[in-house]
């Protein structure tokens, strides 16, 4: 029997059962589902591992308990909340969201798909998701752990990233998704995905679709999903300023779009005259965003003209308050200007 032979509500039966007695139950976010913490959760989850979500998650929900506290805050806290999770346009989305069910829907989430992927920020995972978890209801997902398992168990060759696999991929669990027990089934798919069919080394021996799996009865569980080709990373140079002056130091506020989008930085040396050879280096740290790798050098340099709109000075005690990339604030903590 395979895939094919495996009709949805059977699926769903095998894939609740699984869920029931393996599935994860104590993730903090399963704990009073609502759709504000569904939200908070999902966003956080994008590119990020479970483990490394928790404390923040933990951490959000103690400063933003409710939607209009998160609406009522600024984009100051929020971005100094969020370092070291990275993707940092996904808190300043965060925000915009909370402001525009504050303000559309009097802080009340609506509960049709279409009206959830309205809200700033939500797509139709993340509004599957919040239908799925916080209300129970009907709510189609796939993410990367969907796509994985989907991909092997139904055998759909071509990249996961392209569009005619995702609409496939689409097809299938909007057709596979249950009309009831959505919360279980929804956190079931997450799971085996998870913890059975990892990108690596799946767990075939103990996934309960095994005898269903197509990749499985044809050993081909390393052709699916395709690999992508390999790519190479870039190495790129950045130069950044080290200015201080009476106690205090120099940082710039970077643009929202781009990389460390809305933090606070050492001012980039692409902003001024070109170095001059005069410079003495203060340090230098190397950092790997997901596209290139970040070869930084810091130079020391007087107050002159170098002063703009976008900077201003901080104090020891106010850089403990404000958003910095992970790495600028590693860099400054080694000085003992802030705590690491």
């Amino acid at each position: 029997m395979n895939s094919k032979n495996l009709d949805p509500s059977q699926f769903a039966a095998i894939l609740l059962n699984w869920q029931s007695s393996y599935g994860r139950h104590d993730l903090p976010w399963q704990t009073d589902p609502t759709p504000y913490r569904v939200l908070v959760s999902e966003v956080m989850l994008q590119q990020t591992q479970v483990m490394t979500v928790i404390p923040y998650f933990l951490k959000w929900m103690e400063t933003y308990p409710t939607i209009q506290d998160l609406a009522n805050s600024s984009d100051e806290q929020v971005m100094s909340l969020w370092q070291g999770l990275g993707y940092y346009s996904r808190a300043r989305n965060l925000r915009k969201a909370a402001k525009y069910i504050v303000e559309v829907w009097n802080g009340q989430f609506p509960f049709d798909l279409d009206s959830l992927q309205k809200i700033p920020g939500v797509g139709r995972y993340t509004a599957g998701a919040i239908a799925s978890f916080a209300n129970n209801q009907y709510g189609p997902i796939v993410d990367g752990n969907v796509k994985r398992f989907f991909c092997r168990f139904f055998a759909i060759e071509g990249l996961p990233t392209a569009t005619v696999v995702i609409k496939k991929l689409w097809e299938l669990v909007h057709a596979y998704t249950p009309s009831q027990d959505n919360r279980v089934f929804a956190q079931g798919l997450l799971d085996i995905g998870a913890t059975i069919c990892k990108p690596k080394s799946p767990n075939c021996e103990i996934c309960p679709f095994q005898s269903h799996c197509n990749a499985f009865t044809t050993d081909r569980i390393s052709q699916f999903p395709t690999p992508k080709p390999k790519k190479i990373i870039p190495t790129r140079e950045g130069h950044f300023y080290w200015i201080e002056n009476d106690g205090q130091i120099l940082l710039e506020k970077r643009h929202d779009s781009g990389i460390w989008g809305g933090l606070w930085c050492l001012p980039e040396a692409t902003e001024f005259n070109s170095l001059s050879q005069e410079l003495n280096l203060k340090g230098s740290f190397n950092h790997q965003f997901s596209h290139y790798k970040l070869q930084a050098k810091i130079w020391n340099r007087l107050v002159d003209d170098v002063v703009k709109t976008q900077h201003a000075w901080f104090t020891k005690s106010q850089l403990e308050e404000i958003g910095l990339p992970t790495p600028i604030r590693k860099f400054i903590s080694k000085l003992h200007l802030i705590e690491n």
